[in-house]
């Protein structure tokens, strides 16, 4: 990525999605559009607050959620405190935009792919959705524990076909491990695409099944990241090989057959 492409841009707004504005859920951050020639899901930017000055150094990560030529739009869950204070900007604050960053997942028109989202790991599935040629073939599952109204569940589910289970209770966990065994193995014998992004007991999941199964499947990694760029060396993975990567460079989509979670 070349310099040019860190812009400076205004908040144009800031909405709760869900049911009140309480620590640990969610937020669409709309933002002018930064000017690039265009981008595409599963790549992420970096976001710094102009406010912050010297008392948050680094910028934080967002996966790309929706953008139209004129706006970008993030879906940030409030969880730390850099997130508290950039779902706390108000429209005309300024914010330092650095991006679009990192690879995009595989997109195979014809191909069944399976989405599976866990909680916040949703957010690039609504680009993939929207620029999708033929999202027909796509399927969502989206495991969570906050209510489902306080994800785009509803937007894609008029898109695609869904499926959702609630994360809210332990004995449902088994059963959210069984679904995803179930759903890997049908589109692995379908020569079918599985994609996912979510916390990372998640994708191991994922991956393993993936794995054991043959599935064609990508992981979109959510390490910590502090410049984007490869230079910091904050979100250092190992690939298949067990060579250290950069996962804002290499990544941070991955084939799970070619990296170490």
């Amino acid at each position: 990525m070349s310099l040019r492409n860190c812009r400076n841009v205004k908040v144009l707004d800031v909405s709760p999605v869900g049911q009140s504005k309480r620590p640990g859920e969610f937020f669409e951050i709309t933002l002018e559009y930064p000017g690039w020639d265009g981008w595409q899901s599963g790549q992420f930017v970096m976001i710094r607050p102009a406010s912050w000055e010297l008392d948050l150094l680094w910028g934080r990560p967002f996966s790309l959620y929706s953008g139209d030529g004129e706006t970008l739009t993030l879906f940030v869950q409030n969880v730390g405190r850099g997130t508290s204070r950039i779902v706390s900007m108000q429209p005309g604050d300024e914010v330092a935009i650095w991006g679009p960053l990192g690879n995009t997942f595989a997109v195979e028109p014809d191909t069944p792919t399976l989405l599976l989202a866990g909680g916040i790991g949703i957010a690039p599935f609504r680009g993939y959705v929207e620029s999708h040629p033929k999202p027909e073939n796509l399927h969502l599952f989206l495991a969570h524990r906050l209510p489902k109204e306080c994800y785009p569940f509803e937007l894609l589910s008029k898109t695609v076909s869904t499926g959702s289970m609630a994360e809210e209770r332990p004995e449902d966990l088994q059963r959210i491990i069984d679904s995803l065994r179930e759903q890997i193995a049908d589109y692995a014998a379908r020569d079918g695409l599985v994609l996912c992004c979510g916390p990372t007991p998640f994708m191991k999941t994922v991956q393993a099944f993936a794995n054991e199964l043959g599935a064609r499947a990508q992981v979109s990694l959510e390490n910590r990241m502090a410049c984007g760029v490869g230079a910091c060396l904050g979100c250092v993975t190992k690939d298949g090989e067990g060579h250290h990567v950069q996962v804002c460079t290499k990544g941070p989509v991955f084939w799970t057959d070619k990296v170490e979670l």
